[in-house]
């Protein structure tokens, strides 16, 4: 197939770009710099120049805090682009892959949440991924939205990769440590986006078109996260770090409130696509040996 990835310049795209070439596709990845989906006009000339048999939108506002001041440009790019491709997308019959979060949910429920559970999004950013949602499934019939969550790659910024420099930067760490929810590798999700392509080029999708949920499987919170983070690195770093201190939310205020509890179940992607989601801790094995191949 020949694939137009949008937002490769990203975390997730830079591991999905490689594995889908390697599936023997043509994959063109562009970004902000090439295209910006904001702009109606400017989504229109670039679909027609590529012509791709399917699209895949990892383009996303997802600085959560600055949302909450800066809710203009986060609702430009997080609703009204997703809805620009899509619309694209239906006037020509092409697929579209678009990812979505864990944010469209309050974190109030004491179950993993599934897709079809009542939405409450708590901030601008999930408000504005939700109305992208909505805009992809009312503009395009041939969609698959993929909400994932707390996601970490060897390449971008990350929180993975922020504590390692922090556990080599300080003595002492503060981490949230009543948030829970299911980390998930990029490359886990990358693989899993491959296959659910390989259904679509194969034409068996029947109605498998919609909404699913990918995240690491297990659930953690950011704390025993860190922790584990810390003990999978400590033979590769010269660690400063003496102590993790767990602490509530309440001691760590931000402009956004996030959900306290956001598990995602992923048995529907199971049941239409046969993929199984890896542990969060394999997940982070396998991107600790990425991370340290050369080291």
């Amino acid at each position: 197939m020949n694939i137009l990835i949008v937002g490769n310049k990203g975390m997730l795209a830079r591991d999905l770009e490689p594995r889908l070439a390697n599936s023997g596709n043509s994959v063109t990845g562009i970004d902000i710099d090439e295209l910006d989906i904001t702009k109606a006009g400017d989504v229109n000339l670039c679909i027609n120049s590529i012509c791709p048999d399917l699209v895949v939108n990892c383009a996303a506002y997802t600085a959560v805090d600055r949302a909450e001041s800066d809710s203009e440009l986060a609702f430009l790019v997080n609703k009204n682009g997703p809805e620009h491709l899509a619309i694209e997308c239906s006037s020509r019959d092409i697929p579209m892959i678009h990812i979505s979060t864990d944010y469209v949910f309050d974190g109030n429920s004491n179950e993993p949440y599934r897709e079809d559970d009542q939405v409450n999004p708590l901030g601008v950013y999930g408000i504005s991924k939700w109305e992208g949602e909505e805009a992809v499934r009312n503009s395009l019939e041939k969609h698959i939205i993929i909400r994932t969550a707390w996601l970490y790659g060897a390449n971008g910024s990350n929180f993975v990769k922020t504590m390692i420099r922090l556990a080599k930067e300080r003595e002492e760490i503060k981490v949230v440590c009543d948030q829970r929810g299911c980390p998930t590798w990029t490359g886990n999700l990358s693989d899993a986006i491959v296959s659910m392509i390989d259904t679509i080029k194969k034409g068996q999708m029947d109605q498998a078109w919609g909404t699913y949920h990918y995240c690491g499987d297990g659930a953690t919170t950011w704390y025993d996260f860190t922790r584990t983070i810390i003990e999978k690195t400590m033979a590769k770093e010269n660690f400063k770090i003496e102590k993790i201190t767990p602490i509530p939310t309440s001691d760590y205020p931000t402009p956004a409130k996030r959900p306290m509890s956001s598990a995602m179940d992923c048995a529907k992607l199971e049941e239409n696509f046969g993929i199984k989601t890896v542990s969060w801790e394999l997940g982070l094995d396998e991107m600790l040996n990425e991370l340290y191949k050369d080291k």
